[in-house]
C-alpha cells in the first residue's frame, strides 16, 4: 500500500481516537483558574490579563458559534475548541514521529517493505497515543485555554521542519521556511510557548545545508537560534512596539502632534524598509537576506493579531485588563509590567540588605494632551547579590520555605552553590522532574506539593522504588489509594522512551540532538527562565507539555528499538506488529485506563455552579469585593456569557489598585450602574497616590470616614507629610475610622430587616488593619464613605480577612458573600466558632438558590472543586448551628437532610474530617445520633490509616513528616472522644479511644506524652 496513504489513515484514526477521548471527558462548562476570563473574553471580544492572547479568543469565539445561541453551551463548544486543537496536535505529532522514522529507516529511492511500514505506524501511534493520555496534555485538552492550541501551533511550526528537510533541495522548498515563520508569528497570539522550537529548527536547517557538521558550525547553530529566538522574543515583540511608543512621544510633545502620529510614522518607516530590503534583496541575488526578511514580514504580520487588543480596548469593553488604549500603556502590557521583575543572572538573596535605590526609566501615560511622566521605574540595590539568584523572594513566606528545603540557618547568605543547589533540587528537581514523572512513570494523588515529601508525588507503583524516595509505603492512606489520580504506569512509558531515545542517538544522532534540543528548550530553559518562586497557588506543570511532547517522539521511536533490538529473531512484519502491541500496551493503553477517571470533568459543574451561588448570595445591584482567579473569573464567565445577575457590580480587589481597572468601575456595566467613586481620574491615575503612609497624630477617638477621604483626596500642602525624596504626599493621620449610621437610611434601603432595627448600631467604628493605603483601598474607603447603603456590599467568603480593612465585625455570611451590615457587636456568643451569619438571609439561599455543581454525583472533583467543598459543608454547619441555637430545629434539620442530599460522603484530606466534625456535632444537637454517629466513626477510620501512614513514613525517614496533618487529626479525634461521651454515645467514644491511643503512642517520640491541646 502507498506509504502516503497509510500515513495519512494511521494519523486521521490517532486524531479520532484523541478527538474522542478528548470530548467525552471535557468539562461542560467554565473550568476554574484562567478559563472563566477567556470564555467571558472570547464571547465578547475582550481584554484579558497580560501579555493577553487575541489570536486565541478569536480562535474560540469561532467555536461559540456553534452553540447556535445558548449562552450555556458557549463554554461547552469553546472548551470543544480546545479538544479539537488537542486532537490536531496529536495529528502532528504522529506525522512528526513516523517523518523522523522513516528517515532512520528507510534510505533514499528505498522500496519500503511490509514490516518497516508497520513498524514506522507502530512507533507514530505509540508515540502519539501515549501523549493523548499524557498527565498534563490531557488537563489542558478538555478546557478552555491558551495551551492547547499553543501545542497545537508548536507540533505544526515542528512537523513542517521535517517536511522542508524532505524538500529541501527541490525548487521553492523554502515556503516551508515561510510558512513556518508566518504560523510562529500567528503563536505569539495564543501562546510564547512555541518560539522555543527555534533552536531546534535551527539545527535542522544547518544539518540540512551543511555537508560535514563541525564543532563549531554546531556551536555557531545553537548562537544563532537563540539569537534569532532573542530577536522575535524581545526586538519584534518587545522593541518594535517600544520604538513606536517613543516615536510617539517625540511627534506628541515634542512636535506637537497628535496621539498616534507618531506610531504612524514608525510603521510607515518599517514598512518602507522592508520593502526596499526585500528588493535589494531580490535584485542582488541575497537569497538568505530575503528569506530572512520576508519571514520577518511574515512574523509581524501574525503578530498584528495584537491590534485586536487596542481596537476593543479602546472600545471600553468590561474586562478590559490594563485597558492598553495607546502606545505605552499597550508597551506596558506586552511587558508584563503589571506582575514585576525577578533576577535571572545576577541579583540578590531573599536575605539581601537593601542598600539603595536606582532610578530607572521614566514611565508614562497619556494625558489630555500629551504624555505625561507617571513617575521613574526604580530598582532596590542590594548587598551580598549573587551569580544565578534562585532563591531571591522576600517575602516572610518564601525565605522560610528557602532556608528549610537548604538546611539553612538564619544567618546564612545563600551563595552561588546554594543557589545552583536550589535550582537543581526544588525548581528543577522538584517543580519540572516530579511533572516529567507524573507523566511517564506514575502520580501518588492530585494534592498540591509543597515539598512535603508526602503528597503530590510522582511514584511508580513499583514499592521498593517508592519507599526509597517516600519512605515506608506499606499501608497506603485513603488520601492515596482512594484518589482518582493515583496512578501506576511502573516506569514503563519512561522505559520506552529512553530506550528509543538511545536508540534515536545510536542510529541518527543529528536528528536525536534536534529532538534533544526540542526537550531542552521546552523544559529545563523554561526552568531557568521562569526562575519560579515556591508555593504557587497551583501547579505549574502545564508549562512544560512541550518538552513532554518531545518526549513522545522517544517513546514512539522505542518500538523501533525494541523491534530491532529485542524481535531480531521474528520476522520483520511479526516483529513489526509484536512491537507494535508491545508498544501500545507499556505506554497508551496503560497511561489510558489508569488516567481516564482523573480527567474524566464530563460530570462536573462545580466551578460554573459555585460563580452562580456567589452572585446568588448577593443582593440585588449588590457591589461584592473578590480577590483571587477562582472567585473572580467563574463569576465574570457566568456574568458576561450566560447573564446572570447583571447587576451585581464585581470588584475584584488584587486590580483595585490601578487606575484603568478604577475607570471601568466608575462606568455603567451590564445592569450595574457606576460605582460611588467620587475621586476624579486626575487624583487617582497613574503615579498619583499609589502609595499614601501612615503617620499616628494621636487623633483621640474615631474620625469619620469621610473626613478622612477628603483628607487624603486634598491637593492642599498642609494635609501632606514631606517624604524622604523631597515630594509631598497624602498621608493618614489615625487608623480609627467610624461612619455615623442614620437607621432611617438603612431601614429603607432594605439593609437591615424591620425586625432587626433594634440592633443597628449608632455608628460603625473600627480599626483599619494596614499601615499604608493603597490606591485601592483608597477608592474602597471613597465607596464606603459615599455608597449611603444605597448598594449591598459583599466581600467573598475567600477573600483574605487582612483584605477587609478591619471591618471584620461586621461582615455576615448570606452564603459564599458576607454582607456589611451596621449591626450591634453579639456579646453573648460564648461558642468557639463565632463567625457572623444573617440566617434567614443564608437559609433561603441554601435551601432555594443555591446549586451544588453535581459535586455529591460527579464522576471526578479536581482540587479545587474538593476544596469547595469544605466551604459548602462549612456554610452547612455553621447555618445548623446557627438555627439550632435560636430553636429552629426543624429548619436546622432540613439543612441538614440538603446537605446529605447534595455534598459528597469522601473525605479529601484532613481538612474534611475537621469540617465534618461540626456537622456530626449539631447532629447530635438535633438527636440524629446514628448520622452523627457514622461522620464520627469513619472519620475516626480516615484518621486512623491517614496518621499510620504518616507514623511509618516518619519512622522510616527518622523524622516527623506531615506534622500540621498530624497535629490537627489528633487535635480534632480528641474532640470527637469527647463530643460522642458527651453525647452519650460509649460505644463510639471508645472506640475513637483507642484509635488515638494507638495514634498517640506512635507519635510519643515527636509531641512528647501530653495529648494535643
Amino acid at each position: 500500500m502507498n506509504y502516503s496513504k497509510v500515513n495519512n489513515i494511521v494519523g486521521w484514526i490517532c486524531f479520532l481516537v484523541a478527538t474522542i477521548t478528548y470530548v467525552l471527558t471535557l468539562e461542560p462548562s467554565a473550568s476554574f483558574w484562567d478559563c472563566g476570563e477567556f470564555i467571558a473574553s472570547a464571547f465578547r471580544m475582550q481584554v484579558v490579563h497580560q501579555p493577553g492572547a487575541p489570536l486565541f479568543l478569536m480562535l474560540q469565539r469561532f467555536f461559540s458559534i456553534f452553540a447556535l445561541g445558548d449562552t450555556t453551551k458557549i463554554a461547552y463548544w469553546m472548551n470543544i475548541g480546545s479538544a479539537i486543537s488537542s486532537a490536531a496536535t496529536i495529528l502532528f505529532l504522529f506525522w512528526t514521529i513516523t517523518a523522523l522514522a522513516k528517515k532512520t529507516l528507510v534510505k533514499a529511492g528505498e522500496v519500503i517493505s511490509t514490516g518497516t511500514l508497520i513498524s514506522i505506524m507502530g512507533a507514530g501511534a505509540v508515540g502519539a497515543l501515549a501523549y493523548t493520555f499524557s498527565d498534563s496534555f490531557w488537563f489542558s485538552a478538555v478546557e478552555s485555554e491558551v495551551y492547547a492550541q499553543s501545542s497545537l501551533f508548536t507540533a505544526i511550526v515542528f512537523w513542517a521542519i521535517l517536511k522542508w528537510e524532505a524538500h529541501a533541495d527541490e525548487p521553492k522548498a523554502d515556503r516551508w521556511l515561510l510558512f513556518i515563520a508566518y504560523i510562529m508569528g500567528l503563536s505569539i497570539g495564543i501562546h510564547l510557548l512555541n518560539l522555543l522550537t527555534i533552536p531546534a529548527i535551527a539545527f535542522v536547517y544547518y544539518f540540512k545545508r551543511t555537508k560535514q557538521a563541525t564543532s563549531s558550525g554546531v556551536f555557531k547553530t545553537l548562537l544563532v537560534g537563540i539569537l534569532i529566538l532573542g530577536v522575535i522574543q524581545y526586538g519584534i515583540i518587545q522593541y518594535l512596539v517600544s520604538f513606536g511608543a517613543y516615536f510617539d512621544l517625540f511627534f506628541v510633545n515634542t512636535l506637537g502632534l497628535g496621539f498616534g502620529t507618531g506610531v504612524l510614522f514608525f510603521a510607515i518607516l518599517v514598512i518602507a524598509g522592508f520593502i526596499w530590503g526585500i528588493k535589494y534583496s531580490i535584485k542582488h541575488q541575497k537569497r538568505l537576506l530575503n528569506l530572512g526578511l520576508i519571514s520577518t514580514v511574515l512574523i509581524i504580520f501574525g503578530y498584528a493579531s495584537f491590534s485586536m487588543i487596542i481596537i476593543r480596548a479602546k472600545a471600553d469593553p468590561n474586562l478590559n485588563n490594563s485597558a492598553p488604549k495607546d502606545a505605552f500603556s499597550f508597551l506596558s502590557y506586552l511587558n508584563r509590567e503589571q506582575y514585576g521583575d525577578r533576577p535571572l543572572l545576577f541579583g540578590p538573596n531573599y536575605n539581601s540588605q537593601r542598600t539603595g535605590v536606582t532610578e530607572g526609566k521614566t514611565l508614562w501615560r497619556k494625558g489630555a494632551e500629551k504624555y505625561e511622566v507617571a513617575g521613574k521605574k526604580n530598582d532596590y540595590e542590594y548587598s551580598d547579590n549573587t551569580l544565578l539568584p534562585r532563591m531571591y523572594s522576600d517575602d516572610q513566606r518564601h525565605a522560610e520555605f528557602y532556608r528549610e528545603w537548604m538546611h539553612l540557618d538564619e544567618s546564612k547568605k545563600p551563595n552561588l552553590v546554594d543557589n545552583v543547589g536550589f535550582l537543581a533540587s526544588y525548581q528543577i528537581g522538584y517543580m519540572y522532574m516530579r511533572y516529567f514523572l507524573w507523566n511517564f512513570a506514575g502520580r501518588q494523588n492530585d494534592e498540591q506539593g509543597q515539598g512535603s515529601g508526602f503528597e503530590g508525588e510522582w511514584i511508580s507503583g513499583i514499592k521498593a522504588v517508592d519507599q526509597l524516595r517516600m519512605g515506608d509505603q506499606s499501608h497506603l492512606p485513603p488520601s492515596t489509594i482512594d484518589n482518582k489520580a493515583y496512578n501506576r504506569f511502573f516506569f514503563l512509558p519512561l522505559i520506552l522512551g529512553v530506550i528509543g531515545a538511545i536508540w534515536h542517538f545510536m542510529r541518527n544522532q543529528k536528528d536525536a540532538g534536534v529532538v534533544a534540543l526540542l526537550f531542552f528548550f521546552t523544559g529545563i530553559a523554561i526552568v531557568l527562565y521562569l526562575n519560579q518562586k515556591p508555593l504557587e497557588p497551583r501547579e505549574r506543570d502545564y508549562a512544560y507539555v512541550g518538552s513532554f511532547y518531545a518526549f513522545a517522539i522517544w517513546i514512539g521511536l522505542g518500538v523501533l528499538a525494541i523491534r530491532e533490538w529485542i524481535l531480531k529473531k521474528l520476522t520483520p512484519t511479526t516483529g513489526a506488529v509484536v512491537a507494535t502491541v508491545v508498544g501500545l500496551l507499556a505506554a497508551p493503553v496503560i497511561m489510558a485506563e489508569q488516567g481516564w477517571d482523573d480527567h474524566d470533568r464530563s460530570t462536573k459543574l462545580v466551578a460554573h455552579d459555585i460563580a452562580l451561588d456567589y452572585l446568588q448570595s448577593c443582593a440585588p445591584n449588590a457591589i461584592l469585593f473578590t480577590y483571587g482567579d477562582n472567585d473572580t473569573y467563574p463569576l465574570w464567565y457566568i456574568q458576561e456569557v450566560e447573564n446572570v445577575r447583571p447587576d451585581v457590580r464585581i470588584v475584584n480587589l488584587s486590580l483595585f489598585d490601578t487606575d484603568w481597572y478604577i475607570n471601568g468601575l466608575r462606568q455603567k456595566q451590564n445592569e450595574s450602574e457606576p460605582l460611588p467613586i467620587t475621586m476624579k481620574p486626575e487624583q487617582y491615575v497613574q503615579g498619583e497616590r499609589d502609595v499614601l503612609p501612615y503617620d499616628d497624630y494621636k487623633i483621640a477617638g474615631n474620625v469619620e470616614l469621610k473626613n478622612i477621604v477628603d483628607l487624603l483626596l486634598s491637593n492642599d500642602d498642609g494635609d501632606k507629610v514631606a517624604m524622604q525624596d523631597g515630594t509631598k504626599s497624602n498621608f493618614l493621620p489615625t487608623k480609627n475610622f467610624k461612619i455615623t449610621i442614620n437607621p432611617q437610611q438603612v431601614l429603607s434601603t432594605g439593609t437591615v430587616a424591620a425586625a432587626d432595627a433594634s440592633k443597628i448600631a449608632p455608628e460603625m467604628t473600627w480599626t483599619f488593619n494596614k499601615g499604608y493605603v493603597t490606591k485601592g483601598t483608597l477608592a474602597m474607603f471613597d465607596i464606603l464613605a459615599h455608597n449611603n447603603w444605597k448598594r449591598p456590599i459583599y466581600f467573598a467568603s475567600t477573600v483574605p480577612s487582612e483584605q477587609y480593612n478591619g471591618l471584620d465585625k461586621y461582615l455576615y455570611s448570606e452564603g459564599l458573600a458576607m454582607r456589611l451590615l451596621p449591626l450591634k457587636a453579639d456579646t453573648t456568643a460564648t461558642e468557639e466558632r463565632t463567625e457572623l451569619l444573617n440566617t434567614p438571609v443564608l437559609y433561603n439561599n441554601v435551601m432555594t438558590k443555591f446549586k451544588w455543581g453535581n459535586m455529591k454525583t460527579a464522576t471526578y472533583l479536581d482540587p479545587q472543586s474538593s476544596d469547595d467543598t469544605f466551604i459548602f459543608t462549612n456554610i452547612f454547619s455553621n447555618l445548623s448551628g446557627s438555627l439550632i441555637k435560636e430553636g429552629k430545629t426543624a429548619e436546622a434539620k432540613k439543612v441538614m437532610d440538603k446537605y446529605f442530599e447534595v455534598m459528597p460522603d469522601k473525605f479529601f484530606g484532613i481538612r474534611t474530617v475537621v469540617v465534618k466534625y461540626y456537622i456530626a456535632e449539631n447532629l447530635y444537637k438535633l438527636g440524629e445520633t446514628a448520622k452523627a454517629n457514622d461522620i464520627l466513626n469513619k472519620s475516626g477510620i480516615y484518621i486512623n490509616k491517614e496518621l499510620t501512614y504518616l507514623a511509618d513514613v516518619s519512622q522510616s525517614k527518622g523524622s516527623l513528616t506531615g506534622t500540621q496533618n498530624v497535629q490537627t487529626a489528633l487535635y480534632y479525634l480528641d474532640r470527637m472522644i469527647k463530643t460522642s461521651k458527651a453525647a452519650g454515645q460509649d460505644k463510639v467514644s471508645q472506640s475513637l479511644q483507642n484509635i488515638f491511643n494507638g495514634l498517640e503512642s506512635r507519635f510519643s517520640m515527636y509531641f512528647g506524652q501530653q495529648q494535643p491541646q
